[in-house]
């Protein structure tokens, strides 16, 4: 016999997944998370669909502790140091951004033209990541 698990909460499937539940609230509206309701009209999430998009690839392991919602994944087309400072171009897509950063965090990130990496954009903010 199998026992079926529960559904979720929208708060306890924000939770499991890892991302806020205003999050699973725009993937429910845009088709891209199955809820359904119950008799309080509250969104319930299956937990097969917890599954589902925990078992998607992770490519920002070193930022999931990181709130910004805009990342800009990429390579890094040119590093230009003067300094301690330094201004990276990232192309993510049809977007080009740069970023100001120290010459450490560059060297630290071993960031070079061609490598991966992903521009994080908060508010006036953009920080960089490489992926690895």
């Amino acid at each position: 016999m199998l026992l079926q698990m529960p559904d979720l909460t929208l708060t306890e499937a924000a939770r499991a997944i890892g991302v806020s539940q205003d999050t699973l609230r725009r993937w429910d509206r845009a088709g891209k998370l199955e809820t359904m309701r119950d008799h309080r009209n509250r969104r319930l999430v299956s937990q097969a669909e917890v599954e589902r998009l925990t078992e998607r690839p992770r490519r920002h392991v070193a930022g999931d502790g990181v709130s910004a919602r805009n990342r800009f994944a990429g390579v890094v087309r040119s590093v230009e140091v003067d300094g301690v400072m330094a201004l990276v171009e990232i192309e993510a897509g049809p977007f080009l951004v740069t970023a100001a950063l120290t010459r450490d965090s560059v060297e630290e990130l071993g960031l070079r033209a061609g490598v991966e990496a992903t521009a994080m954009v908060k508010a006036t903010s953009v920080m960089v990541e490489r992926d690895r």
